[in-house]
Order: C-alpha cells, then structure tokens, then sequence
C-alpha cells in the first residue's frame, strides 16, 4: 500500500479567538511539502499559540496516528478516529469514510475544545488536517487542492 500521510495539529488557548492573534491563527498552512520519509511514517506538522504558530515538522510511525487506512480492491478507506472522546464538539453522526483510487488525495478536517479539570484553567482548542494520498505523489502534492474536502468541523464556542 503507497499511502502519504501528513498530520497538522494546529493549538491556541482563548488568546487567540480574536484580533491579530486569531489573524494569524486563520492563516497558518493546511498543507506543506512532504520530506522524503519511510513509508510506514507519516509527516507530522505541529503549530502552538505558545511559538506564533511557527510550524515544526517530525515524523510518527503511521500505526500513532489517529486515522484509519484500509485498501481494499484496488482503493484507500480514510476515516479519522475521532479522539479524545471528552472533547468538545459531540460527533454523533459523522460523514462516512472517504474511498480513494490511486492518485487522489483527501484532506480531513476535525476540531476540538477541551476544559481543565475542575475549570482550573481556561479552554484550549485543536484543529488537526489530515491530508491522506493513495499512489505515488510529488512532494508539493498537499500545496495544491485536494480531490475530496471532509470539514468535520463543529462549534466549539
């Protein structure tokens, strides 16, 4: 299976909701030029309110990365788990699992609120962007338009 996984979390606090810090929030990348990697590994992409949402790329084993890739007859299953389940907004009903055939991309979109225990400290908030590739693919592949757009996005107020 040629599969290309890039992971992005991106992070922030209520500092940046609004005003130039939700500015720049808004306009960090939802994709970037994959390294040249193993195939068991997937680009992971890591930007905090804490850095200015400076991005900072690692690698992961695939196996830790909270999505589900399955091929079967000649296509690519793609579902995101959706993780931690205490987290802010409920999914009850998702949008099926995305099928793709060689040469095609999704890009995956799931966001989340979680309080403190005991609401000690305020509210943080993640965005994570899958960008999943099934076939052999260019380095710049997830810079351009994906072939399939799931925004599993959800009010996290």
């Amino acid at each position: 299976m040629e599969v290309t996984v890039q992971w992005i979390r991106t992070s922030w606090t209520k500092e940046s909701r609004g005003g130039e810090a939700a500015a720049r929030r808004n306009a960090v990348p939802v994709g970037f030029r994959v390294p040249p990697m193993s195939p068991a590994v997937a680009h992971v992409v890591r930007m905090h309110e804490s850095d200015g949402f400076d991005p900072f790329d690692g690698q992961e084993d695939l196996r830790k990365v909270d999505v589900q890739l399955r091929e079967d007859k000649g296509r690519l299953r793609v579902l995101p788990r959706v993780q931690p389940l205490f987290a802010i907004p409920p999914r009850p009903r998702r949008p099926p699992a995305v099928r793709l055939v060689p040469g095609q991309w999704v890009r995956w979109q799931l966001n989340y609120r979680f309080s403190s225990a005991a609401g000690v400290r305020g509210w943080s908030y993640w965005l994570d962007t899958f960008n999943i590739a099934y076939g052999p693919v260019e380095a710049d592949v997830f810079l351009s338009p994906p072939t399939v757009l799931v925004d599993e996005q959800g009010p996290v107020r």
